[in-house]
């Protein structure tokens, strides 16, 4: 894998560049969706294409519980699985460990955990973890951590940092191949912690650096002052990735302190229920103002949803719980991430981030603290 940095804002620290794959090679910013499962749900490959996703993220602990490693390695890889030929990115699956699995034990070789499914006995080592992703044969691999709830007390996140860092220097002992690798950088709300993490990780020559274990809780404003504080330290010419943050707001100001790849389930998991991003803010689509409006979800949007169907229609299909509904309503999320990804992109090429951050959050309401509409 290759990160090529292109430009740097002139006035923040947004930055625009492209990672290099041997599936393909995508822009940063970048949103990568969520396929859990190995599927980005309610969509299929070839539509996630029409949009023009060039990489998704599915989950290591899941695919290894169901359908099992074993079963994608004989079929051919999860390429092949899933009918997906650009880069995968695939989470090491930590923070499922962590918080839907019945947790047993954390020890310093490893986790011992039951399967959320049936309640079987499970031991994953770092080196383990390594081996189910060269066996799904993902093109970003990420290494095992411990991901700590909020709030925490600093000698938990130090315990939890302390076995992160372990693991991640046993990963990278176990593997230095043609795969790509990131590290996974821990420590809670804790500056300290953090300034330890990037260090120590910055060793070990990842080919990218995740800031892990925020999105968990704690207050907005002091999550991104933890990413402005962690950010200082980590290798200008190695991509940058937040996990687990996807709302509009959220990639935005993340850009803006210098993040180049982002993922969240979020985003298509209000879809399903009739939540959309418009570039005039959250829409609630259930709500009985939009029985007979004629006008698609966003008037500013070109997504194929908004070419072909009403609010009135797709309010009537979230209400009848039709499968299409939910399609249409992921389609434009993800279309409208793509979109804002994009004019970053191009706002940072100008020089002109800022102001572009600016006038878009003038028009989108701030849909993290905006109640959903009484139906």
């Amino acid at each position: 894998m290759e990160f090529r940095l292109l430009h740097e804002d002139s006035s923040t620290k947004a930055r625009t560049g492209m990672i290099f794959t041997p599936r393909g090679s995508f822009n940063t910013p970048v949103f990568m969706p969520v396929g859990t499962q190995g599927t980005v749900k309610a969509m299929s490959p070839e539509e996630l294409r029409e949009i023009g996703i060039k990489i998704i993220l599915c989950n290591t602990y899941h695919l290894y519980l169901r359908p099992g490693w074993e079963v994608i390695k004989k079929l051919g890889g999860l390429h092949r699985f899933i009918n997906w030929q650009y880069p995968i990115l695939t989470d090491s699956g930590g923070y499922q460990i962590f918080s839907i699995s019945s947790l047993q034990k954390t020890l310093e070789e490893g986790v011992m955990f039951r399967s959320h499914i049936d309640g079987t006995s499970h031991f994953l080592t770092p080196e383990k973890i390594i081996d189910i992703q060269l066996a799904l044969d993902s093109d970003i691999m990420m290494v095992l951590d411990e991901c700590c709830p909020y709030p925490v007390s600093y000698t938990s996140a130090k315990e939890a940092l302390n076995k992160t860092i372990n693991w991640a220097k046993r990963s990278r002992a176990y593997y230095r191949g043609e795969k790509a690798v990131f590290g996974i950088l821990q420590g809670g709300t804790f500056k300290e912690l953090r300034k330890i993490a990037a260090e120590e990780l910055i060793e070990l020559d990842f080919d990218g650096y995740a800031i892990g274990g925020l999105s968990v809780g704690e207050p907005y404003d002091l999550r991104f002052e933890i990413i402005s504080f962690t950010n200082q330290f980590l290798p200008r010419q190695k991509p940058r990735y937040l996990m687990g943050v996807g709302t509009p707001r959220e990639i935005l100001d993340g850009i803006e302190e210098g993040i180049d790849m982002f993922d969240c389930a979020m985003p298509t998991r209000i879809a399903r229920t009739g939540t959309v991003f418009t570039w005039n803010g959250r829409v609630n689509i259930r709500n009985a103002r939009y029985k007979d409006d004629e006008s698609p979800l966003d008037p500013l949007c070109s997504c194929y949803t908004c070419r072909n169907y009403t609010r009135a229609y797709i309010r009537h299909l979230i209400w009848a719980r039709e499968i299409l509904g939910m399609r249409l309503t992921t389609y434009h999320n993800l279309y409208f991430l793509a979109d804002l990804t994009q004019k970053a992109r191009q706002a940072i090429e100008r020089n002109e981030f800022k102001s572009f951050k600016n006038r878009v959050f003038e028009n989108f309401k701030d849909f993290e603290n905006q109640e959903v509409n009484n139906v």
